[in-house]
């Protein structure tokens, strides 16, 4: 099977995550997915094939060299972000894109723009998968799942690639934050691995936001409006006030680079009850402890205001790991190396959210990420250039030859 054709395949799994089911996995699309992945995985010739009860799969590719080279491993997720429908995807391939409008959904009139995407300049000429325009395409992070598997079935079918062991595993919810939660570090059994679950060509990152999730939770007293003064506290209106407290320049939409960000994700509510949904966000520690702060301070100042009518209740999600993979810079410098050696720039820079790799640096398994293609996650907009998918796998392969006949960490613990 060719990486389109596994690529395509991939995204017809309706696997969106559900911050809300409490369960792990989230949803049940995803265990569907993992169980038809793991019987691919056995059919192209992988040892080891374990999906356990909440969703995590693994596997290995033993190593073909009688060199002592330590264990890697890849990693990429199976679900899709709850920010927009992962069901009934209808992907299509757009062969040596024209460089001009891709109308996406002609009825819808949703048009994949140069205009408003200017990147898409960058693929003229080359083959893109793009959606109908009603659900995002499931690049992220399917891309990097074909990847892996493609990459796989490559190593297993040139057995004079030297490689050592190599393990690979694909995990569930990381789109809401919990992809490494029940992660086995200790199984996985390597000494570092990379997360195939970056953006656009070239990208290869070593930093990310720190992460919390805020729910702020608003009660209200409704009483006819007619007969409400002194009476009625609206919630809808105190929670519009919090919002606009916070500053306005400090958006995603108006925030770049190291940059951090307070979002509002979603606000509902009725006069009783509003509740107030965002994500905290900042590459710096002590920032990102100021940012959680802040919001409390916010939060005490409606309470001054309009009594104990308003809750705070603050999750860490994830820190940046930076901190953890600088001591081991060399799993960097083997993934930089060999992108250039296939002809490939790398482009270093921090990540402006998360990956699996976070956690599972903090957990004890250094884990950088490199890019798997895809730009514009998470709506209808999604797109990935085939060929940007074809170098990945060709870094994959690049990355596994590396480890096993040049000596990065010969002199490291």
């Amino acid at each position: 099977m060719n990486i389109i054709e596994r690529f395509i395949k991939y995204v017809g799994y309706d696997t969106q995550s559900n911050a809300d089911t409490g369960l792990t996995p989230s949803t049940p699309g995803q265990i569907l997915f993992a169980k038809e992945l793991a019987a691919e995985l056995k059919g192209i010739g992988l040892k080891e094939v374990k999906l356990d009860s909440n969703g995590y799969l693994m596997a290995t590719l033993p190593s073909n060299t009688e060199e002592e080279v330590p264990a890697i491993g890849f990693i990429a997720h199976m679900d899709t972000s709850p920010d927009m429908s992962g069901k009934n995807v209808n992907a299509r391939v757009i062969v040596k894109y024209d460089g001009k409008d891709i109308v996406l959904n002609q009825k819808e009139n949703i048009i994949l723009s140069p205009k408003d995407f200017p990147e898409l300049k960058k693929y003229k000429n080359q083959d893109l998968i793009v959606t109908d325009g009603t659900t995002l395409l499931g690049a992220d992070d399917k891309a990097g799942i074909a990847e892996i598997v493609t990459a796989m079935e490559y190593l297993i079918s040139h057995p004079q690639i030297k490689h050592g062991k190599i393990r690979i595993a694909f995990t569930p919810d990381e789109e809401i934050g919990k992809g490494a939660e029940k992660f086995d570090v200790k199984k996985f059994g390597t000494k570092w691995a990379y997360t195939m679950d970056g953006g656009e060509l070239g990208e290869l990152e070593y930093e990310n936001f720190n992460a919390a999730g805020a729910k702020i939770t608003i009660k209200g007293r409704n009483v006819h409006p007619g007969s409400a003064k002194h009476k009625m506290i609206n919630s809808i209106r105190i929670g519009n006030q919090l919002s606009s407290m916070l500053p306005r320049s400090e958006t995603p939409e108006h925030t770049e680079g190291y940059e951090g960000f307070f979002h509002l994700v979603s606000f509902n509510g009725t006069v009783e009850e509003t509740i107030l949904t965002y994500i905290i966000r900042d590459h710096d520690s002590d920032r990102f402890e100021r940012r959680k702060k802040e919001l409390l301070h916010l939060v005490n100042k409606i309470n001054a205001e309009f009594g104990p009518v308003a809750t705070l209740d603050i999750q860490d999600q994830y820190y940046n790991m930076r901190e953890k993979i600088e001591p081991v810079k060399y799993i960097i410098d083997i993934a930089a190396d060999a992108m250039k050696e296939i002809g490939i720039k790398p482009v270093i820079k921090p990540i402006r959210g998360g990956t699996d790799g976070a956690q599972l640096s903090f957990k004890g398994l250094p884990c950088p990420n490199i890019f798997a293609g895809g730009l514009n996650f998470h709506g209808k907009y999604e797109f990935i250039p085939i060929q940007s998918m074809d170098k990945a796998v060709q870094v994959i392969i690049r990355i596994a030859e590396k480890v096993a006949t040049e000596k990065f960490y010969s002199t490291l613990p």
